[in-house]
């Protein structure tokens, strides 16, 4: 058994149009939604073996609020381009490149990948992750490279507008 937890990064902001797409940061709304996405996976006891991040700013800044709140080591977190502006079928063989040794996986990137992919493992058709969505499948595999269309079970899925107060 295997589990994937997918995270959409947190809201970015548009608020310097000049900036190039990778270094947007996150904007006001994204930084109050990833600390409490965080604090949402902390209470469901998520504990990631791994966390690899889109090296893009909001996706980084993402991860790295929210491996903060669950008590992940912050320069434990891996980087990977291949997480930036993909398809689900790049991903898929990303995925499927991981140790077997490590069992639960935190992919932190982009829409429309990351929806595509939640769809190809869940079984459960959802349109769409919004920011700071967290989609955690528990895959019926051994091994990352075994990894099929819908070998997957939806244990979770949350996002910032379920926990709004």
């Amino acid at each position: 058994m295997k589990t994937l937890y997918l995270v959409r990064h947190a809201k970015s902001s548009w608020k310097y149009p000049n900036l190039d797409d990778f270094e947007r940061p996150l904007n006001k709304r994204g930084r109050k939604s990833a600390p409490l996405m965080g604090k949402v996976l902390k209470k469901l006891k998520v504990t990631p073996d791994l966390i690899i991040s889109s090296p893009a700013n909001r996706a980084a800044m993402t991860a790295r609020i929210i491996a903060d709140k669950i008590k992940y080591p912050l320069d434990k977190i891996r980087y990977s381009e291949v997480i930036y502006e993909v398809s689900a079928n790049v991903l898929i063989h990303f995925i499927e490149q991981i140790d077997d040794a490590v069992n639960k996986v935190m992919v932190v990137g982009h829409n429309p990948a990351l929806t595509d992919l939640a769809n190809y493992f869940g079984g459960k058709p959802i349109s769409n992750i919004p920011t700071c969505g967290v989609f955690c499948v528990d895959l019926d595999i051994s091994s990352w490279a075994k990894s099929f269309e819908y070998c997957g079970k939806l244990k979770f899925f949350e996002f910032p507008k379920k926990h709004a107060s």
